[in-house]
């Protein structure tokens, strides 16, 4: 029987990347699984290697850009579950118009809108959950956070919403009752499909490759951790054996700049 065996998980931008290895994850170990994204062709991809491997889904697109259908998105969950023990707000990004990175020409619109994608969208998804955890006696709240959510250097707006994720959990962690914890598990680079090189080499005048390098030697392991490798600590973080871990910041990072 896996740690999760009878609980029922919802991961936001659970179509690849971070949220695809979490669902997964999840469901090797038991957990009935809500994916969800505003691709539906990739959550249906990740629908198939679950069920392809005995395991149970649902699949329910959203926009996180959109307050109330992110509150929906939850309800159709526990409509559909009639349950729902663990949230993980793993969705979030940049939202790119010209610069987004330096304050003398961040984009006002690509700011705010960065700052719903990655803070408020996971306030909200939260909120509708609460409920549902609080009637059950249960919950894990996991928030994703970034190693820009403990120090500067990013985009700005990011770099601001990821720092506030960390004190949302914190100021979580004191709301909810003692059966509910609330935890932000922070990657470093990762290769994922929201890392684009060609992109960072164009802002620091090198190549794709150089760009790589650089960044892989901002932690001390001097490389890109693999989507799969948060997959362990998530796993952790949502089981009954971490009911005594709440409003921690948890980096799985390979010794990003300690």
């Amino acid at each position: 029987m896996g740690k999760l065996a009878g609980r029922v998980a919802l991961v936001t931008g659970s179509g690849r990347g971070i949220g695809r290895a979490i669902a997964l994850a999840y469901a090797r170990e038991g957990a009935r699984v809500a994916l969800t994204s505003r691709s539906r062709l990739e959550l249906d991809a990740v629908a198939a290697e679950i069920a392809a491997a005995g395991g149970e889904s649902f699949v329910v697109t959203a926009d996180l850009l959109d307050g109330p259908a992110v509150k929906r998105m939850v309800g159709d969950v526990i409509a559909h579950f009639s349950q729902l023990d663990i949230l993980v707000n793993n969705g979030g990004g940049i939202v790119a118009s010209g610069s987004a990175v330096h304050a003398l020409t961040h984009d006002d619109m690509a700011f705010e809108r960065t700052l719903f994608l990655n803070l408020t969208s996971t306030y909200y998804a939260t909120r509708a959950a609460l409920p549902q955890m609080v009637q059950q006696d249960y919950g894990r709240v996991i928030f994703i956070g970034s190693g820009y959510a403990k120090r500067g250097g990013g985009a700005i707006a990011y770099t601001a919403a990821k720092h506030a994720v960390v004190g949302m959990t914190r100021a979580l962690a004191y709301q909810v009752p003692s059966t509910i914890t609330v935890n932000t598990l922070s990657p470093g680079w990762t290769r994922t499909s929201l890392v684009d090189f060609d992109r960072l080499a164009a802002a620091r005048g090198i190549d794709a490759r150089a760009a790589e390098a650089l960044v892989a030697g901002e932690n001390v392991q001097m490389r890109l951790l693999e989507p799969e490798e948060l997959a362990p600590m998530a796993v952790l973080l949502a089981s009954e054996e971490a009911r005594g871990i709440t409003g921690q910041e948890i980096s799985v990072d390979g010794g990003y700049k300690v």
